[in-house]
C-alpha cells in the first residue's frame, strides 16, 4: 500500500496543507484525479471547494465524492484518493452509509494512494478508538478501514507541567485503551505524518512522534524514524491488561 497519514491539515499562520504541500504533490502522481472524501464536516461542497484551491495550482484534479450520484463510482474513476478531517464518527458513519468503506479499504489495498489528515488518518488504523473526538453521531461499528494494524492518535498533545487542568492528559487516556487493549498506539504530534510504502513506515514532518505501547514506557521517535516493524502487530483489542 502507498500511505501519506497526516496528523493534521492546517498548521498555525499556515494555509490549508500548506506545511505539508511539497509532501502532498510528492506523494500523489503528476497530474492526478484525486477523490476527496468530505465527509467529516457538515459543509461537503465548502470542504471540497478549500481542498481544491490548495491542490489544483500544482495540477491535481479534486473531485469531491459527493459531487457524483454515486461515489463509489467516483472513487473506482480517480487516481488516489484523500479523506479529510473533522469529526471521525460523522465520516466514519459516512462511509459505511454509502459503502465507501469497503470500496476504499479494497482499492487502496489493491494499490490506489491514500492520503488522510486527522479524522482521515483515524481511519487508516484498525478502529475509531483513539480518536480524539466527540461521538455527536453512532456509525454502525468502530470498526474502520484498517489500513495500518495498529492505532494512530493524530494531533497528539503533551501534557502541559504549568498547567492547572486537572482534567486527563492524552497521554493518561492512551494509557488507559492500553489498559484495555494490547495495540501501539503512534501519537503525531502537529507537524507530523507517517508515510507507508509498501512494507516500509517512517515518521515524518516537522516534529517527532510518540509510541505508546503496553508494558514499556512511552518511546520518542525523531523525524525519519523506521517504524516497519509496526506493520507486523498483530492486535488484541479488548484484552485486558492482567
Amino acid at each position: 500500500m502507498n500511505l501519506l497519514l497526516l496528523s493534521n491539515s492546517t498548521q498555525y499562520g499556515r494555509g490549508y496543507l500548506e506545511h505539508a504541500l511539497d509532501t502532498v504533490t510528492s506523494f500523489l502522481p503528476a497530474g492526478a484525479r484525486l477523490a476527496f472524501v468530505p465527509y467529516a464536516l457538515a459543509d461537503h461542497d465548502t470542504y471540497t471547494a478549500r481542498v481544491r484551491g490548495a491542490l489544483e495550482p500544482s495540477g491535481i484534479t479534486v473531485r469531491g465524492v459527493q459531487e457524483n450520484a454515486d461515489p463509489v463510482a467516483e472513487l473506482a474513476a480517480s487516481d488516489a484518493v484523500f479523506i479529510g478531517g473533522g469529526n471521525s464518527f460523522r465520516l466514519l458513519s459516512a462511509l459505511y452509509r454509502t459503502g465507501l468503506r469497503e470500496a476504499v479499504r479494497d482499492a487502496v489495498r489493491g494499490g490506489l494512494p491514500y492520503m488522510g489528515a486527522s479524522a482521515g488518518t483515524n481511519m487508516a488504523a484498525p478502529t475509531l478508538r483513539t480518536t480524539n473526538d466527540m461521538p455527536i453521531v453512532q456509525p454502525p461499528s468502530f470498526e474502520t478501514l484498517g489500513l495500518v494494524p495498529f492505532q494512530i492518535n493524530p494531533h497528539y498533545l503533551d501534557p502541559d507541567p504549568d498547567s492547572t487542568h486537572k482534567g486527563e492528559t492524552r497521554e493518561e487516556r492512551l494509557t488507559e485503551f492500553l489498559e484495555e487493549n494490547d495495540v501501539p498506539v503512534l501519537g503525531l504530534r502537529e507537524g507530523s505524518w507517517l508515510r507507508v510504502r509498501g512494507g516500509e513506515a517512517h515518521v515524518d514532518g516537522a516534529r517527532p512522534a510518540r509510541l505508546f505501547t503496553r508494558g514499556t514506557p512511552p518511546q520518542e521517535l525523531p523525524t525519519g524514524t523506521d517504524v516497519s516493524r509496526l506493520l507486523t502487530t498483530t492486535p488484541r483489542f479488548d484484552a485486558p491488561a492482567r
